[in-house]
């Protein structure tokens, strides 16, 4: 990794003997492994824990493999998808990636391939780290702007983009208005100056963008 910030990696799978040989090989290159047994355990870490890239086994335990990458995908969950499965047809590797995985590999497998198409999914990772899907539009890091589905790029301001960065970067999470002041803003602020930027963005980009959750506080929503 040279010294930059290492990979995370959520692995699912319910062979112990090849979940630890494969996070024994990951952990020697340099990723952060978790481990997760079952599909309903790998959803709730997949949902609220950031990873770079998630290795899926197809026929899981509690929640089938397929339905564990179109779940977190309907969370629009952004991490890169390697599937591995025992199933090799033509019709089971479309299955895979029309549920929203990226690469499919048959088991028994060699470990190196494993590695390379892992290390590959990453760098496509990297490619993308500059933007942050927001529906079928997206948030620029560079150059701070939001680019709506038919391509128009809207300018905002330092906090605008700092409120909606923080919303995109977890798009399944609730964030309370309190966490938001602390994260955005000047903490002496005003609490209502969440809800002042938020109809700004939503005047800017539409009320979609910003879902309300009531009691709660803001969620990430589309544009």
């Amino acid at each position: 990794m040279r010294g930059e910030r290492p990979n995370r990696l959520l692995l699912v799978e319910d062979d112990d003997e090849l979940a630890g040989l494969l996070t024994e090989t990951l952990v020697y290159e340099g990723f952060v492994v978790d481990r997760a047994a079952d599909g309903q355990r790998g959803l709730h870490l997949g949902l609220t824990r950031t990873y770079d890239v998630l290795v899926i086994d197809r026929k899981l335990p509690a929640l089938d493999g397929l339905d564990l990458v179109a779940r977190l995908r309907s969370r629009r969950i952004p991490a890169r998808a390697l599937m591995l499965t025992a199933l090799g047809t033509v019709g089971d590797r479309i299955a895979g990636l029309d549920a929203g995985a990226d690469d499919y590999l048959m088991k028994p497998f060699d470990l190196d391939e494993l590695s390379a198409r892992i290390r590959a999914l990453c760098r496509r990772t990297s490619d993308s780290a500059n933007v942050l899907r927001i529906g079928a539009g997206r948030l620029d890091l560079t150059p701070r702007d939001a680019v709506l589905a038919d391509g128009t790029r809207v300018a905002l301001s330092a906090r605008e983009f700092e409120l909606l960065r923080v919303l995109a970067a977890q798009p399944s999470t609730v964030h309370s208005r309190a966490e938001l002041r602390r994260r955005v803003f000047d903490e002496a602020a005003a609490a209502s100056i969440v809800d002042t930027y938020v109809y700004y963005l939503r005047r800017k980009l539409g009320r979609a963008v910003i879902r309300t959750v009531h009691g709660l506080g803001y969620r990430l929503g589309g544009l």
